[in-house]
């Protein structure tokens, strides 16, 4: 494990939310926030509406900007989320998670809440000078962000569908030269 288990879970969040951008666009309406929350255990209120799913699909750009940038640019951007919010620091626990930290309450608007956590876990990324582990997709024709939370460093694609349609290409490319 590189970060701890709270961490590595954010960070999973925010890609899906940036990555839920790409075509075809998968964050439309409250179903599809359920279906994202399903996957990632935020708590707290959520007061799936329209709204909400809109204030997400707000969020998008800003994510997509800070988990993209250099180390220090990624500080300015953290440093300017949590500036903007009224902070409620506590260590909690529920669900499957042992203790971690909150950092906002949890009756703020879900996509507040989602920046926050963001950002805190962007610290230990910042901390841990571990930004190359966040990265575009390496397939030429995806937009997609790639989250590396392996030990060996070796995740390149944004997902197995990339991964395979960049390794069919590599052995057709192999067998045409032979």
């Amino acid at each position: 494990m590189i970060f701890t288990d709270d961490t590595e879970e954010t960070l999973r969040a925010a890609v899906w939310l940036v990555n839920s951008a790409e075509e075809p666009d998968t964050l439309l309406s409250p179903s599809d926030e359920a279906d994202f929350l399903s996957g990632y255990g935020y708590t707290g209120r959520i007061d799936r509406d329209q709204p909400e799913v809109d204030a997400l699909r707000a969020l998008r750009p800003q994510l997509r900007t800070i988990l993209l940038a250099p180390r220090d640019e990624m500080a300015v951007a953290v440093n300017e989320a949590l500036a903007g919010v009224s902070l409620a620091l506590r260590l909690t626990r529920h669900g499957a998670m042992d203790w971690h930290l909150h950092a906002v309450a949890d009756d703020r608007p879900l996509a507040e809440r989602v920046l926050v956590e963001t950002a805190m876990a962007l610290i230990d990324v910042i901390r841990a000078e571990e930004g190359s582990r966040i990265s575009v997709c390496a397939d030429e024709t995806c937009d997609a962000i790639a989250l590396d939370l392996s030990r060996n460093r070796s995740k390149r694609y944004c997902s197995t569908t990339c991964a395979n349609r960049n390794a069919v290409a590599a052995y057709r490319a192999r067998r045409a030269e032979a």
